[in-house]
């Protein structure tokens, strides 16, 4: 490979009829690449140890070149802070209500359906389960609603697979329907973890910047107590990145009397797209609805809404 100049990074190659010297030319770019990219990293560890003030390039991702949006909220927002205050979580956050949630499935639900409720179960603090029988969403939410219950979580399926999950809150909603994509069992990928039950998570929100999301993070964060128990090492993340919610279910790992740590998963994981939200308990016919997700209303991909 003596004697071929280092191509540009970035550089096409199409003109290059040769597959196999084409591939060596990418291959080549690719190293060069690697070499720049390791200079800049060096020299910015040189500076930084010399004391001087380094500007770290922000990388060109989605998220950076998200396009303006004035319903971002900016920090300690007093207007939304108060609107928040007499909203319908707000009890929920003082410590004067715990959640109870009532959690069900569409009719005739599938096994693997039954597996992933088990887990959450476990992971979701005072939550129970009801057959979903041949009763109505609209009649499940009164049955729910005489007896104390604070949210409905339920779960449809097509052809044996989990598709969306509908979060209702009690007694005067709002109601949300997510779609629910790349579910993942946590007993598929936990290597020896374990959970106990009776102990509250620590729960964490990231990246809900704009006013939808910070009402749909705290429809989310409503369904778990706000008083973790710390000493059951357990946290739940829901993760907000181009509108895609991740939920993750962790549990800390303390090593070397308590100096080093790292989050080992206990699942389940699946990821979240709010698909609507709408005023109230769920009413298909008659609902008012605060949003609604469309494909034409998303044909930017650095737009996001949440």
């Amino acid at each position: 490979m003596h004697g071929i100049k280092a191509p540009t990074p970035g550089q096409s190659f199409s003109h290059i009829k040769n597959k196999q010297k084409r591939s060596q030319m990418v291959s080549l770019m690719k190293q060069e690449r690697k070499k720049q990219k390791s200079s800049a990293r060096r020299a910015r560890k040189e500076a930084e140890a010399r004391g001087e003030e380094v500007t770290r390039q922000t990388p060109r991702t989605i998220e950076a070149m998200r396009e303006q949006d004035e319903d971002v909220v900016p920090p300690e927002d007093s207007e939304v802070e108060a609107d928040e205050a007499m909203d319908e979580f707000e009890k929920y956050f003082t410590g004067n209500k715990t959640p109870k949630i009532l959690i069900t499935t569409k009719q005739h639900p599938s096994g693997k359906m039954f597996n992933l409720l088990k887990e959450l179960v476990h992971v979701i603090p005072n939550t129970f389960f009801y057959p979903r029988k041949d009763f109505s969403f609209k009649k499940i939410c009164e049955f729910a609603g005489n007896r104390d219950f604070t949210d409905i979580i339920l779960f449809n399926e097509k052809a044996k697979a989990v598709q969306g999950v509908y979060i209702c809150h009690l007694p005067n909603g709002p109601t949300s329907y997510w779609r629910l994509t790349r579910l993942k069992l946590g007993q598929e990928i936990k290597k020896g973890a374990t959970c106990n039950a009776s102990h509250h998570p620590e729960l964490i929100l990231n990246n809900f910047t704009t006013r939808l999301g910070r009402r749909i993070g705290r429809c989310l964060a409503a369904l778990f107590p706000q008083k973790p128990d710390f000493i059951g090492r357990r946290t739940v993340t829901f993760h907000n990145q181009r509108d895609f919610v991740f939920f993750r279910h962790y549990r800390y790992n303390f090593k070397d009397e308590g100096n080093k740590c790292k989050l080992q998963e206990i699942g389940p994981r699946f990821t979240l797209k709010l698909r609507y939200i709408q005023h109230g308990t769920f009413d298909a016919k008659a609902g008012e609805f605060e949003y609604i997700w469309r494909p034409d209303s998303q044909v930017s991909r650095k737009k996001f809404f949440v």
